[in-house]
């Protein structure tokens, strides 16, 4: 195989299975998420984990940024560009720009609207790769003749990405399934486009400090976390294996079961699905199946998935729903979406704080939503912007609130403030968005809005909700004991240092100052007032003495004592009478 092509797997099947059976278990050869600052800069050439782990190399890097320079001014982008020439500079530049096109579609904070309802359009659609092509990578992933796994590999694709293609296939033990096979070396090609990307990204964040730059920088990661899901197919497997369990639970739902066994980082296999796609509405109707209860039962289901278990498929469009046996089978969870449990509640009350036209309540949820504090000099303004949106949509019925849209205004105000709001909320949003224009253009009878209202207002029943609350007091009563226990060992160490005469204490009485300033004033009175009496008392003893030597009658000691006396009297009488009138003259 050439050197575009895929590398063989070093590692035996059977830990390749246990990689989809076993998720956290590490493994020679599996992926793992890495850390910003283990991508290689732009021309460094500099060998280190990332480049040896995708084959990347200075001089590819070079190849592939001087291929993308010319397909760029192709499209003349300097005289003008449009949403249609963006779209198609996005397809021509490959998968990798396919998919910040339709992360960007959903950013509209950072394009016009006209942008992102074109790069919507986007798909990964692409040329067939040859037949022989696909066998070589079936035998070079498994390591023996495609022949003795498959009795039939159909020639013809079911479809074709730029990422992978679907052929249709037996199994030598009779099973009919889809084999999904990734395109020989589109996994390196891919990663060093995002190198090239970040490295630009991080670039430009160091001379340009503007928001524009920051949310690119995020868009960049975004794509990175998406690149290492979806070109690693043993993460689709384990999704496959964990909606089936999700499925069960309802009649109507199902997904491609996965062959475990035969699945690697570059090949899918699953259950064949033989059934109508919700794109055909005329023929689910001739086939006798209720275009409404369809509609109604995959917005509940789907409401189920985002808000009650917090897995959900990211990528709804027609071409991945199709009805078989009176079920509705989801395929192709390539693309999945997760929202932890706090994630979600916050969701919920957010929904309902719009509702009840409470922008507090919205601003605290939204806060809560990025885990960031608020900047008091920033929540007028916040507050203001979200009077803006309560206005917009809280003055509508819930059952008629648009969460997909009211999401999409939250992520745009979240950016202008410097809140940083999860991808996994912009993954929804745009999931929402995908699903309501399959619902309008296939199923229009259906209102997603108000599906999605009523589950959120009934999803949650009293038992529930009391296990939700005694569960998140458990984990802060955990996390209160431990500060606990970390204050008694604070202390123990304190006690310690004070036993031995090593523990100082440094004391700031915060706004103190004032009565300070006015007990050392009327001490120092006090002192003077002291000082005259001792010097009267004095005085007249040597007066009475009849000390020597004497001038007016009086003891020169005693005179000069008089004296002294009568100066510092008529000093406190002064300071008292001036400094007691002064506030009064203020």
């Amino acid at each position: 195989m050439t050197s575009g092509t895929t590398e063989p797997s070093s590692t035996p099947l059977h830990s390749r299975v246990d990689a989809v059976l076993n998720p956290s278990a590490t493994q020679a050869g599996s992926e793992s998420p890495l850390p910003a600052d283990e991508t290689i800069g732009l021309f460094t050439g500099r060998k280190d984990t990332f480049s040896e782990r995708y084959h990347l190399t200075r001089r590819g890097k070079l190849k592939r940024l001087a291929q993308i320079t010319r397909i760029v001014e192709q499209f003349d982008i300097l005289h003008g560009l449009t949403p249609v020439k963006m779209r198609l500079m996005f397809e021509a530049l490959g998968p990798t720009f396919v998919k910040v096109g339709q992360i960007l579609s959903m950013r509209s904070e950072m394009l016009p609207q006209s942008f992102c309802d074109e790069l919507a359009k986007l798909r990964a659609d692409a040329d067939p790769m040859p037949y022989a092509t696909v066998l070589e990578v079936l035998a070079t992933e498994y390591g023996r003749p495609v022949e003795e796994i498959f009795s039939n590999i159909d020639a013809k694709p079911l479809g074709s990405a730029s990422l992978a293609q679907v052929h249709r296939a037996t199994l030598t033990t009779g099973e009919d399934v889809a084999v999904k096979v990734q395109r020989p070396g589109v996994r390196e090609t891919m990663a060093q486009d995002v190198s090239i990307m970040r490295s630009i990204a991080k670039t430009a964040t160091k001379v340009v400090r503007s928001a524009q730059i920051v949310d690119l920088k995020g868009v960049v990661e975004e794509l990175w976390e998406t690149f290492q899901s979806e070109t690693d197919f043993l993460v689709e497997a384990r999704n496959l294996a964990e909606f089936k369990r999700f499925s069960e639970r309802f009649r109507y739902m199902d997904c491609p079961k996965p062959y475990t066994d035969l699945c690697t980082q570059h090949v899918v296999v699953m259950d064949y699905v033989d059934g109508i796609s919700v794109s055909h509405p005329g023929e689910l109707i001739e086939a006798g199946y209720d275009l409404k209860e369809i509609g109604t039962k995959l917005v509940d289901n789907y409401a189920t998935q985002i808000l009650d278990d917090g897995f959900f498929h990211a990528d709804p469009h027609p071409g991945n729903i199709i009805i078989r046996d009176g079920r509705i089978v989801l395929i192709d969870l390539g693309m999945t979406g997760r929202l932890d449990q706090r994630t979600r509640s916050v969701l919920k009350e957010m929904i309902f704080a719009v509702a009840k036209q409470d922008s507090p309540a919205l601003a605290d949820g939204l806060l809560r939503f990025a885990g960031t504090e608020a900047d008091p000099a920033d929540y007028p303004a916040l507050l203001a912007d979200l009077d803006v949106i309560v206005t917009e949509f809280g003055t509508v019925d819930l059952a008629e609130l648009d969460i997909a849209a009211f999401l999409t205004s939250l992520t745009q105000l979240a950016s202008r403030h410097g809140i940083e709001v999860p991808s996994t909320v912009t993954t929804v949003g745009r999931a929402l968005v995908t699903l309501e224009g399959l619902l309008d253009e296939f199923i229009p009878d259906v209102n997603m809005i108000e599906i999605i209202s009523d589950h959120i207002a009934t999803s949650k029943s009293m038992k529930e909700a009391v296990q939700d609350e005694l569960k998140s007091l458990g984990v802060e009563g955990h996390q209160a004991l431990h500060g606990t226990l970390a204050t008694l060992a604070e202390l123990k160490v304190a006690s310690r240092m004070l036993t031995r005469g090593q523990l100082r204490v440094n004391m700031e009485l915060v706004g103190a100052e004032e009565p300070m300033r006015k007990l050392s004033d009327m001490v120092n009175r006090i002192t003077m007032a002291l000082i005259v009496v001792g010097l009267f008392v004095g005085s007249s003893i040597v007066y009475y003495a009849g000390m020597k030597p004497i001038i007016f009658g009086i003891p020169v000691v005693g005179f000069m004592g008089y004296v002294v006396a009568f100066v510092l009297s008529v000093w406190i009488v002064f300071d008292i009478n001036f400094k007691g009138r002064k506030p009064k003259r203020r």
